[in-house]
């Protein structure tokens, strides 16, 4: 298949486009390498990619709506997954902008290729975030997300509408994936786990916020990549009128599907802290704040439709994950194990 990447410096993108490079589909990766976070990082992670004859990288912002669609035009795409994105819940509350242009226009513009390309699927990245301060754990895709408390929660909602809206009128197969807290090696170096290993091993107090007194959905970045090929592979389709599913529903029967990515097995803080502790084989120094605006304390995923459309529920256990990332870290940053 030819495959359109986006966001193919980023985490995710990059580990999804190794796995589906390395099962022989040629693959075009997009990303504007702004510099949100680490630009060398992204640059380390393309050059991986590049080893590969089957990827082509284009440096190109979602946000660009003529470059954009001639990149359509001129390419052919069968498949398409969104993940560029401006991502971060507290940047959102400081740049608001960034997420308008990429997280809205940006999708927008991807929206457009796709109806135009013909696409025969468009896989997106929506988020965990989307269910707010919902008190009802786990959280299921049947859930209200009327109440975003983030503009980024709220662009990924709009996200979802935005590509049902297409699902709807063109028919365009569409499935959005709400993850939940990803880490692994060649992660974020905004996300807690990267901050946390950072500061231990330099001997700088953590931020823990709401004093420890959160738990998280922590997903492993091979359970996202395995799960998001498992829904490429497998687009939605309209569903007849006459059909069970779609009895009593208000839905339009378009081909379009949500599905939560996540772990669910919640890990206290705390926990999760600990075992890193283990990992590097350092004590932490903790800087106790106060919930930050925009956060949650709790989050845990239902993956009861993951499981039953795809046979698949992530399984990596924090410990395992966080040792990975360890081994990842020291090699990548060159930082020895003491004696």
């Amino acid at each position: 298949m030819n495959i359109l990447v986006t966001g193919a410096a980023g985490f995710i993108g990059a580990a999804l486009s190794e796995t589906l490079l390395r099962r022989g589909e040629h693959l075009v990766g997009i990303d504007n390498l702004n510099d949100y976070y680490d630009v060398e990082l992204k640059n380390a992670r393309l050059k991986r990619l590049s080893s590969h004859s089957g990827f082509t990288f284009v440096q190109v912002d979602i946000s660009d709506r003529h470059s954009i669609s001639e990149l359509f035009h001129n390419s052919g795409f069968d498949i398409v997954v969104n993940l560029a994105a401006q991502a971060g819940v507290r940047y959102s509350m400081e740049n608001p902008s960034a997420y308008v242009d990429a997280n809205l226009v940006g999708f927008g513009n991807i929206l457009e290729g796709c109806r135009h390309g013909e696409i025969t699927h468009l896989v997106y990245a929506s988020s965990s975030s989307v269910y707010g301060s919902n008190r009802k754990l786990p959280f299921a895709e049947s859930d209200s997300v009327d109440h975003p408390i983030s503009l980024y929660a709220a662009t990924k909602k709009a996200n979802e509408l935005m590509a049902y809206a297409y699902s709807h009128l063109y028919r365009l197969p569409t499935t959005g994936l709400r993850f939940f807290t990803v880490y692994g090696p060649w992660g974020r170096p905004d996300m807690a786990l990267f901050k946390f290993t950072k500061g231990i091993l330099e001997g700088i107090p953590i931020p823990v916020y709401n004093r420890g007194e959160m738990m998280r959905d922590f997903t492993y970045i091979d359970d996202i990549v395995e799960a998001v090929t498992r829904v490429i592979d497998n687009p939605p389709e309209s569903l007849p009128e006459d059909s069970e599913e779609r009895k009593g529903s208000a839905g339009t029967g378009a081909p379009h599907r949500i599905y939560n990515i996540g772990n669910s097995r919640p890990v206290p803080l705390m926990d999760y802290i600990q075992a890193l502790e283990q990992a590097l084989g350092s004590k932490a120094h903790l800087d106790l704040l106060p919930m930050q605006p925009g956060d949650v304390p709790a989050t845990e995923a239902d993956v009861s439709r993951l499981v039953t459309d795809f046979g698949y529920r992530p399984k990596v256990q924090v410990e395992e994950g966080i040792t990975r990332f360890v081994e990842w870290y020291r090699e990548y940053y060159g930082v020895q194990a003491d004696a």
